[in-house]
């Protein structure tokens, strides 16, 4: 299952990334994986169906979500999608500096 997660998530990322992008994915948990993919799997439901999408009850998250979020926007950077700016929580957004090791908070 973990090698399936790991082929899907490389699947949807532009070839020159691939590579890369399987490298850091080999090196994470199942959980972690699963957590990417549920990402990905809302934002594919959510573009299909517009507003359709808030209506569905969300999964009670675990304590550690918020590690796995941090994983998840290094995901996404890895494969090159856009992370500067990313919800965290419902109060603030977290934005990216250019030094990763101090983001800002807004």
């Amino acid at each position: 299952m973990r090698s399936a997660l790991v082929t899907a998530l490389t699947g949807c990322v532009e070839y020159p990334l691939k590579a890369r992008t399987k490298r850091f994915l080999r090196g994470l948990s199942f959980d972690e994986l699963q957590f990417i993919a549920e990402y990905l799997g809302a934002k594919i439901l959510e573009s299909g169906c517009g507003d359709c999408g808030s209506a569905v009850c969300p999964r009670h998250r675990s304590e550690d979500d918020e590690l796995k979020m941090i994983v998840l926007l290094e995901y996404l950077g890895v494969a090159g999608r856009d992370t500067r700016c990313a919800a965290v929580g419902r109060q603030r957004r977290f934005l990216f500096s250019s030094n990763p090791w101090r983001p800002r908070l807004s």
